[in-house]
């Protein structure tokens, strides 16, 4: 738990981390070792010098290493380890659903695991929803448009086989759909990230709830006109907080963009981990107050109230985290990087 320079208990949820292996020995071919040398470039253009790493820890850490870095060195008490495959990158997959299962079952209480699929499989797909329902009873996935499958290179969340998919999430229950929706990784191609594909789905599955990760980067005024409009979309502050260290006043304007068209209630916090840790994400995000000019003609402030929010209220609201609850819970089992 994040404790603030003035004495306050913060319950902090990280909403999107990741448990990755992009070693060489897991890829597959050059676009793996592209994909994770880009996660790198992002890593070191905007962490504070102490907070790099080095490139072979970068490609794959241990399960150690990510609970030190979130949850005993750093404010975590929750996060939410995203699914991302790239079959045709990695060979065993390059954040795995089992793999993340596996770490996660010696800290249960701080661990929301989410599912992943391509509807490009279509029939395959629905089974493998079922199947991750079942085996896992997930509460949410990860949806990568971008990803490559043989010649495809991208899918839409207004695809025919999209929306079949999103009919099945709807009726098992599975509410929370985290999409990325920002920067390209090369290879990835920029335009399967836009942004306007979540208009159609957001209107339509009314039920469902669409984290947009990223918040579009560098969409961010395509995003913000569609989830004015949508309540069931919010913004996921994955690769947007890593600019409060490298671009102060950008992040302010990022921030004043978001509170005035999205508002308090729809942004969660979210570190990337590990393209970057949480303990110095979450201490600037709380000393951070927005320019005084830029917060002036936006209307907005950052206030701690929203701060709190965004740290961990909104995405307990989305998840049905019983904070209280939580918090004795993990009270009663200290932290520890020991395997239990």
């Amino acid at each position: 738990m994040y404790i603030t320079p003035e004495g306050k208990e913060i319950f902090v949820v990280d909403g999107h981390i990741h448990f990755w292996d992009g070693s060489p020995e897991n890829q597959r071919n050059i676009h793996g070792k592209q994909f994770v040398e880009c996660f790198y470039a992002y890593h070191n253009a905007l962490s504070p010098e102490e907070n790099r790493w080095e490139k072979s820890h970068f490609e794959k850490y241990s399960a150690d290493d990510l609970y030190r870095d979130l949850f005993v060195d750093g404010p975590d008490d929750m996060a939410i380890i995203q699914t991302t495959v790239l079959k045709d990158f990695y060979k065993n997959g390059f954040g795995c659903i089992k793999r993340s299962h596996e770490m996660a079952s010696r800290a249960k209480d701080r661990f929301i695991i989410n599912g992943s699929y391509d509807p490009r499989d279509g029939e395959l797909a629905l089974d493998y929803i079922h199947h991750m329902k079942e085996t896992y009873d997930i509460q949410g996935v990860k949806l990568y448009t971008a990803e490559w499958k043989g010649e495809s290179k991208g899918w839409k969340l207004n695809d025919p086989w999209a929306y079949k998919c999103f009919e099945l999430l709807d009726k098992l229950g599975i509410k929370n759909v985290h999409i990325h929706k920002g920067p390209t990784i090369i290879p990835l191609n920029k335009d399967a990230f836009d942004v306007h594909d979540v208009d159609y789905c957001a209107t339509d599955f009314q039920n469902l709830n669409f984290i947009v990760e990223h918040c579009g980067q560098p969409r961010i005024d395509d995003f913000c006109w569609i989830a004015v409009q949508e309540t069931n979309v919010f913004g996921g502050l994955a690769v947007v907080l890593p600019f409060i260290h490298s671009r102060p006043r950008y992040f302010g304007e990022i921030m004043a963009e978001l509170l005035f068209w999205v508002g308090p209630d729809k942004l969660l916090f979210s570190s990337d981990y590990a393209i970057w840790t949480p303990k110095w994400l979450v201490e600037k995000f709380w000393a951070y107050q927005i320019p005084e000019d830029i917060a002036a003609e936006r209307g907005v402030q950052l206030t701690d109230e929203i701060k709190e929010k965004i740290l961990g209220l909104n995405a307990a609201r989305i998840y049905g985290i019983d904070i209280e609850a939580k918090k004795a819970k993990l009270r009663a089992a200290p932290v520890s990087i020991a395997a239990e």
